[in-house]
C-alpha cells in the first residue's frame, strides 16, 4: 500500500507540474488580467474594477465580411467614431439562422444543415474582433435570438418541425409568437442543433490572428441568446420554465467548458422577459455571471411616441422603478448589472437622421444618471449599451423598411423601420450625451 501511494503521489505531482506548465504557457500567450472577470457585484479587468460605456451594433460581423454584403472601410470608420465617443464595449450578433421568416436576415451564419456555416460571415466576425482589439474594445457576442429578425429560435423550430409563425401576423396575435418560440427549449433536436453551432463557434480559430476564440480577451462574454423568454403570457411561461432553466444550465456549462476565460450571460430583458415574475428572473440567473436589463418604454406602451411631451413623465416613473427593481435584485444576488439595451424614439417617431431627439436625449440622460449614481455608491450597475449605433447607415426606401438581402445596415434590424431607435453619425446632441457620460465614468473610476 505504501509503495502504491508513493507512486500515486509521484504521478499526481507530475500531472500538477504538467498542468502548471500548460497554464504558464497560456498565461505567457494571453495574460489572465486581459480577460474581464466578475468579483461580487463588479467586473474586474487587470485587477481593477471595470465599468464601461457601450453600444449595440448587431451588424458588426456583416460589415466585417470581405464579401458583397460587407464593408470593411465603413466598419473601421464606425469603430473609430464609437471610440471617439468613449465606447469600450460592443454587443454584437454572432449567430443568425437562415429561414423563411418574414423580415429575417439573409445571408445568415447558418442554414438548417448542421455544418453548413457561412465562412465569409464568420471571417467578418474575425475581422471585427481584430479591429475592436486595436481600439481597446470588448465584445459581448450573442448566440441566437428569441425574435425573428435573425431567424433565431423560431428558425430552429422550423428546421426540426417544419412549422413556424411570423411575429406580427394578424392570424397569430400577441403573445402567440412568444409562446410558440419558447417551445424551442423543450425541443431536444432544436437545442442540439443550437449547441452544435455553439461548439463550432467557440472552438473557432480566428482566421486572421490564428488565435483560438477561447484565448481572445477581446471577447468579454458569450450570451445564450438575445432576449430569451420562457413564454409570452404567464401561464405558458410557467409551463415552459423547467425546460427554459434546463436550457440555460446546459448551455452555460457548455460555454464554460469551451471558453473558461470568458463570462456567460443570458442576454435577458429582466423582469419584462419573465412576465414580471421575480423568482423566475432569479432562477434564470443562478448559473449566469451577471444580470442584464433591457428598457423599451415605447415598445412596452409606457409612453406614446406621438405624444412624448404628454406621456414622458409617467413613462419615466416606470423606467425608474424598473431600474431600481433590477438594482435591488442584482444587489441581493451580489452580481453585476448591465443595462445592455435601452432605446427611445426620435421626436414624433420620425426616422430620418438629424430630426429632433429632445425626448430621446432625456431618456438617455436618465439611464446614464442611474449608471453614474451606482458607480458613485459602489452599486452593481457596471455598464450600459445603448440601442443602437446606426452610424453612417441610411435607409434606402421611403417607408424606411429594409428588404431581405439588402446591406444598408443601421441600428434597427429588418423587423422594424430603419431609424426608429438608431443613433446616427449626424445626431450630435445624443452623441454629446454619450461622450459626456464616458468622460464622467472615466473620472469616477479614478476617484
Amino acid at each position: 500500500m505504501t509503495a502504491s501511494l508513493s507512486r500515486r503521489s509521484a504521478l499526481l505531482a507530475s500531472l500538477s507540474l504538467g498542468a502548471l506548465f500548460v497554464v504558464s504557457q497560456a498565461s505567457a500567450a494571453t495574460p489572465a488580467g486581459d480577460f474581464v472577470t466578475v468579483q461580487g457585484p463588479h467586473f474586474k479587468l487587470k485587477g481593477e474594477t471595470w465599468r464601461f460605456v457601450g453600444a449595440n451594433i448587431w451588424y458588426g460581423a456583416y460589415l466585417g465580411a470581405d464579401a458583397a454584403f460587407g464593408d470593411r472601410k465603413r466598419l473601421q470608420k464606425e469603430l473609430d467614431d464609437l471610440k471617439a465617443l468613449g465606447v469600450t464595449n460592443l454587443r454584437v450578433l454572432a449567430s443568425s439562422e437562415l429561414s423563411p421568416l418574414k423580415n429575417s436576415l439573409d445571408p445568415a451564419f447558418r442554414t438548417r444543415e448542421n455544418g453548413n456555416y457561412n465562412e465569409a460571415l464568420l471571417a467578418g466576425l474575425d475581422y471585427l474582433l481584430v479591429e475592436m482589439h486595436k481600439r481597446g474594445m470588448k465584445a459581448v457576442l450573442y448566440l441566437t435570438n428569441f425574435w425573428e429578425w435573425s431567424g433565431g429560435m423560431m428558425a430552429y423550430l422550423d428546421y426540426t418541425t417544419g412549422h413556424y409563425i411570423n411575429n406580427g401576423d394578424p392570424a397569430h396575435p400577441w403573445p402567440e409568437f412568444a409562446d410558440v418560440s419558447s417551445r424551442f427549449y423543450a425541443n431536444e433536436k432544436a437545442v442540439a442543433m443550437y449547441h452544435d453551432y455553439v461548439r463550432f463557434l467557440l472552438k473557432r480559430t480566428n482566421s486572421l490572428t490564428k488565435k483560438p476564440y477561447r484565448d481572445d480577451p477581446t471577447i468579454m462574454a458569450w450570451q445564450l441568446s438575445n432576449e430569451p423568454r420562457p413564454g409570452g403570457g404567464p401561464e405558458i411561461a410557467a409551463q415552459h420554465m423547467p425546460a427554459y432553466l434546463a436550457w440555460i444550465s446546459s448551455t452555460a456549462k457548455l460555454i464554460r467548458s469551451l471558453a473558461p476565460h470568458h463570462l456567460v450571460s443570458l442576454g435577458h430583458e429582466g423582469l419584462m422577459g419573465v412576465v414580471g415574475n421575480e423568482i423566475f428572473l432569479i432562477n434564470a440567473h443562478k448559473e449566469i455571471d451577471y444580470l442584464t436589463a433591457h428598457i423599451w418604454p415605447q415598445n412596452w406602451s409606457w409612453v406614446d411616441g406621438k405624444d412624448l411631451p404628454g406621456t414622458f413623465d409617467a413613462g419615466a416613473a416606470k423606467v425608474q422603478k424598473y431600474i431600481d427593481d433590477h438594482i435591488r435584485i442584482a444587489t441581493a444576488m451580489n452580481k453585476p448589472l448591465v443595462f445592455e439595451e435601452f432605446g427611445f424614439p426620435r421626436d414624433e417617431v420620425k426616422y430620418e437622421p438629424g430630426t429632433p431627439t429632445v425626448w430621446k436625449d432625456k431618456f438617455y440622460s436618465m439611464i446614464y444618471k442611474a449608471v453614474e449614481d451606482a458607480v458613485k455608491t459602489g452599486g452593481p450597475v457596471s455598464g450600459s449599451n445603448f440601442w443602437a449605433w446606426g452610424g453612417a447607415g441610411r435607409a434606402l426606401h421611403k417607408d424606411y423598411w429594409m428588404l431581405r438581402g439588402e446591406t444598408a445596415y443601421v441600428g434597427d434590424p429588418p423587423h422594424e423601420p430603419q431609424g426608429w431607435y438608431s443613433v446616427f453619425n449626424t445626431d450630435t446632441s445624443t452623441q454629446a450625451l454619450i461622450r459626456q457620460h464616458a468622460e464622467r465614468i472615466k473620472k469616477l473610476k479614478v476617484s
